[in-house]
């Protein structure tokens, strides 16, 4: 398993982002480091921002920070774990996975917000909050996934923080949605809706309830526990998971970040069981 850092923040708009994103991240991925006995590889960022343009704000930096990592995962050593930094940083690794393993590859995405807006849609242009929609093809060409995903073949779990177009996003079956608390009972059939291809895994630390986890800038109540989202995780045990992501990150404190161990051993097992099939 290797473990990919990339600290980056551009894709978040929020004041203090600049800091505690890339701050975060880092801490995270020494924690899955020492839970997980693997290696990290610190992906280069650029350091400051960009422009807003086309409705996409820092769109440069995230253009050069997707190179990056798009080099990084040409020939990785065995499954990668990807720390982020803001979601955005999980556009280009399921990209490449739906490259490589096909049109059966389903994202699974834990999250408290539903990320599928597009930049006419948006309400900030923070890009981390479009990530999902443009994994399927849509929104600024520039970013939009090829190949696709294929229709309902994402799955939204624990999110409770909608937009509009991403509420239409469900409604119109392009995005599948197991709202809290995602019992694993829900998760096992609602993956079991999309077939039996492989399982890319995000999880964004904000779908846990902020009363467990508070280490995140957006603090939505009514979110899972550890418990419940290691549980939910588990449902996904009978795919094969090809890769996986932990996002958001905002703190550096160790008693905070300790939390979330059992959310890495889940993940690290998931993804060795996978790697040995």
């Amino acid at each position: 398993m290797e473990i990919h850092a990339v600290p980056q923040w551009q894709g978040a708009l929020w004041d203090g982002a600049a800091a505690r994103l890339p701050d975060g991240c880092r801490a995270l991925a020494a924690l899955a480091a020492d839970v997980l006995g693997a290696d990290v590889r610190e992906l280069p960022v650029r350091p400051g921002g960009s422009p807003t343009v086309a409705g996409i704000g820092n769109r440069a930096a995230l253009t050069t920070n997707r190179d990056a990592q798009l080099s990084a995962l040409e020939s990785p050593d065995g499954a990668v774990l990807t720390i982020g930094g803001d979601c955005a940083v999980d556009l280009v690794p399921p990209g490449v996975a739906r490259f490589r393993h096909g049109r059966e590859l389903t994202v699974v995405w834990f999250d408290a917000h539903a990320d599928c807006n597009t930049a006419e849609s948006s309400p900030s242009g923070a890009f981390h909050g479009m990530v999902l929609r443009s994994l399927f093809g849509d929104g600024d060409a520039e970013f939009a996934a090829g190949p696709p995903l294929e229709r309902g073949h994402a799955v939204l779990l624990g999110t409770r923080a909608f937009d509009a177009a991403e509420r239409q996003a469900v409604v119109d079956g392009l995005v599948r949605h197991v709202p809290p608390p995602a019992d694993p009972a829900d998760v096992r059939d609602t993956l079991a809706a999309t077939g039996s291809g492989p399982v890319y895994l995000h999880v964004d630390l904000d779908v846990l309830d902020p009363a467990t986890f508070g280490g995140t800038y957006y603090h939505e109540p009514g979110g899972l526990t550890v418990e419940q989202l290691c549980a939910a995780l588990d449902g996904v045990s009978g795919h094969e998971v090809v890769g996986a992501a932990v996002t958001e990150c905002a703190t550096v404190d160790a008693s905070e970040l300790a939390a979330v161990t059992p959310v890495l051993e889940v993940i690290g097992r998931l993804l060795t069981d996978s790697s040995r099939c």
